[in-house]
């Protein structure tokens, strides 16, 4: 697969450098520009992601960071079963525990959910740092709804992590996980707050809070763009009409003011 010029493989974690330091130099450069390319695109274009981890994982498939990466681009791309095989490769190798909850999580993916909440059980939890054990956590009330259990979901995500004002890396995904929760067992009122709060703490816009808000307060957002074509197509019918009429002299200026209208639109589309 092509890689653009201005990938060098030199931006990569430099733990993951030291990794591949035990291969050839030529072949180490390689595996890292992939490396990088899956990096680059894993959240905007998962599958372009999974095609540069399986190019990697051909030419290094020894190297855990190699097998996690390759683990990583499939979850994304929700190949739940490759996505486990890899991540369990990956732990074996380096004996870490950080994977745990996003093996849980493929199992989820896979229809598993009993066996996701028996990951949730397990002793590795317990070697988890805080962020693993919130994460977690998540995968075992996501797992709980799987199996139609709201309550026990609900139940679930009540933590001290949760209940705290502290603002963490994982608090916007979990007071949102706990609103959506709220909602599918029909507890609007608490579930507005918790989108509010979610909202309240979510600073580089990780969840769609704001939107579900907006729906709670009925509020519905009109596309510009789908505002400027409908206008369009009654302008569209009224030249229509007129020319049947075969008289088009009633209104002369209404060409137009359509056109400087839609100009006016589409300039404020571009604008949003």
């Amino acid at each position: 697969m092509p890689i653009p010029a201005d990938v060098t493989g030199e931006e990569i974690d430099k733990d993951v450098r030291q990794e591949l330091q035990s291969l050839p130099k030529t072949l180490a450069d390689d595996v890292a520009r992939n490396l990088v390319m899956v990096a680059r695109l894993i959240d905007e274009d998962p599958e372009g992601a999974y095609g540069y981890s399986k190019v990697a994982l051909r030419l290094a498939s020894r190297v855990a960071a190699v097998r996690e990466a390759a683990g990583f681009a499939a979850y994304a791309s929700q190949k739940y079963s490759e996505a486990l095989a890899e991540f369990r490769a990956a732990r074996r190798m380096t004996g870490h525990i950080e994977l745990w909850p996003l093996m849980a999580d493929c199992e989820r993916g896979l229809g598993r959910p009993e066996k996701a909440l028996d990951m949730a059980g397990a002793p590795e939890v317990h070697k988890l740092d805080k962020a693993g054990q919130v994460e977690m956590r998540l995968v075992a009330a996501g797992a709980r709804r799987d199996m139609g259990q709201l309550d026990a979901a609900i139940v679930t995500l009540q933590s001290p992590e949760l209940a705290s004002n502290s603002v963490q890396p994982w608090t916007a995904r979990l007071r949102y996980a706990y609103a959506d929760a709220l909602l599918a067992a029909g507890r609007e009122g608490e579930a507005r707050e918790w989108f509010a709060k979610a909202l309240e703490s979510d600073k580089d816009g990780s969840t769609d809070a704001s939107d579900r808000l907006a729906e709670l307060d009925g509020v519905e957002f009109v596309d510009a763009f789908d505002e400027q074509a409908d206008d369009e197509d009654k302008g569209e019918d009224k030249g229509e009409k007129g020319g049947a009429d075969g008289d088009t002299s009633s209104s002369p200026v209404a060409p137009v003011e359509d056109a400087e209208a839609a100009d006016d639109a589409e300039g404020e589309a571009r604008r949003d």
